[in-house]
C-alpha cells in the first residue's frame, strides 16, 4: 500500500504528545491586544489540546506526526 500523504497545513498546526494527545495553539492570540487583560494573555500562550471529539479526524490529517 502507498504512503499516506500528510496534510501540510494540519502539520504546521498540530503536534503529538508524549501520551498521543494532539497539542494545538489557542485562538484569539493574534492582535486587539488592548482590549485583552493581561492574564487572559498569558493564558493564551499555553497550548490547549483538541478535544476527543475531534481527535480521530485530526490524527488522520497527521498519520507520520
Amino acid at each position: 500500500m502507498p504512503k499516506m500523504k500528510t496534510h501540510r497545513a494540519a502539520a504546521k498546526r498540530f503536534k503529538k504528545t508524549g501520551s498521543g494527545k494532539i497539542k494545538r495553539s489557542k485562538a484569539y492570540a493574534n492582535h486587539m491586544f488592548s482590549s485583552k487583560t493581561p492574564k487572559r494573555k498569558r493564558n493564551l500562550r499555553k497550548p490547549g489540546l483538541v478535544s476527543d471529539v475531534e481527535q480521530k479526524r485530526i490524527a488522520k490529517l497527521i498519520p507520520y506526526k
